[in-house]
């Protein structure tokens, strides 16, 4: 196995998302068993002012790509940047977040380099000179390991599946020119809402199913407010148009594993589940005692939400003073 171990980060507007750093982590454990150098590499526009943070999570040695044609976030001009940095560094496994663009990339890689990939992965380690990822399958119903032949492994991993753990690394940056060629995609429009927290990194996240009976979230916007958490909705809800497509939770939509998830008025059809399933504490509220999503939770509430709800972010605020 090669003595390098590549994580590619991902950041948005000058900001490390979390899931950067959890790759980082998984790339640390990697190279922390075979005894493999850990770098980090650092993709986009005006971003070297922000690489030296990666070596607080172990990473010995770090490649900024800073480039103007980076600024839109575009995967193909992303890959083009990736690919170079794998010439250079000619990992044995490559590890990033399987956000979107992370899925983005990471299937345009393996795809050029004919390389061995494993997506939505929730674990990964090193089995003799194999790399052994850990990903959930058939909706979530079972993990299964799947060993990857050739070189370089790429594994792309589930936000908040694997800990970001802190081991400050040697952190030696390298400024590295590359050439982007001619991209095939052109960014159209872009919109952005500020001050939302985004599903895939919250610590806790409420959803809104079809329990909800319209487009009013105030109380779930309320509650989610009083928590410092994100809002999401089922893919009913979205289906009925009451939230938008970037909300939905499940199978077709995002998979979240923050530490709390409500579920409010969800009734836990196995596709919503397969969204939410690594949720640390779950808890249902819902006014159908036999709905399938109180088998899943931890804790349980059989009422109604529109005074549940209410309720519990008032005992919340409370406590907050």
């Amino acid at each position: 196995m090669s003595s390098t171990v590549l994580a590619i980060t991902e950041q948005v507007d000058g900001k490390f998302k979390n899931i950067s750093f959890e790759a980082i982590s998984a790339g640390a454990k990697i190279a922390g068993t075979t005894g493999a150098t850990l770098i980090a590499a650092v993709i986009g526009a005006d971003v070297e002012g922000i690489a030296e943070k990666a070596a607080d999570f172990g990473a010995e040695k770090i490649l900024v790509v800073d480039h103007d044609g980076l600024k839109d976030g575009l995967s193909d001009s992303f890959t083009h940047a990736a690919a170079q940095l794998i010439e250079k560094c000619d990992p044995s496994v490559v590890v990033m977040g399987a956000t979107s663009l992370g899925k983005d990339i990471a299937a345009r890689l393996s795809a050029r380099l004919n390389a061995p990939l494993a997506m939505d992965c929730v674990d990964v380690h090193v089995d003799g000179d194999q790399v052994v990822a850990t990903r959930p399958m058939y909706g979530g119903k079972v993990l299964a390991d799947v060993g990857l032949s050739g070189k370089p492994a790429i594994v792309a991993i589930r936000p908040r599946a694997i800990e970001a753990a802190a081991s400050p690394g040697a952190g030696e940056i390298e400024k590295v020119d590359i050439q982007l060629g001619e991209a095939t995609l052109e960014l159209v429009e872009k919109h952005l809402e500020t001050g939302k927290i985004e599903l895939t990194e919250a610590d806790v996240v409420v959803t809104g199913g079809r329990g909800m009976g319209g487009d009013d979230y105030s109380i779930v916007e309320a509650l989610a407010n009083a928590l410092d958490g994100a809002v999401g909705a089922s893919r009913s809800a979205v289906d009925e148009g009451w939230r938008p497509v970037a909300d939905q939770v499940g199978q077709t939509g995002k998979v979240v594993a923050p530490n709390l998830y409500i579920a409010c008025g969800v009734s836990g059809a196995i596709q919503h589940l397969a969204g939410m399933a690594s949720s640390r504490v779950v808890v249902a509220i819902n006014k159908d005692p036999e709905a399938p999503i109180f088998s899943k939770c931890d804790f349980g509430i059989v009422g109604d939400l529109f005074e549940v709800v209410p309720a519990l972010t008032a005992e919340i605020e409370k406590l907050k003073g």
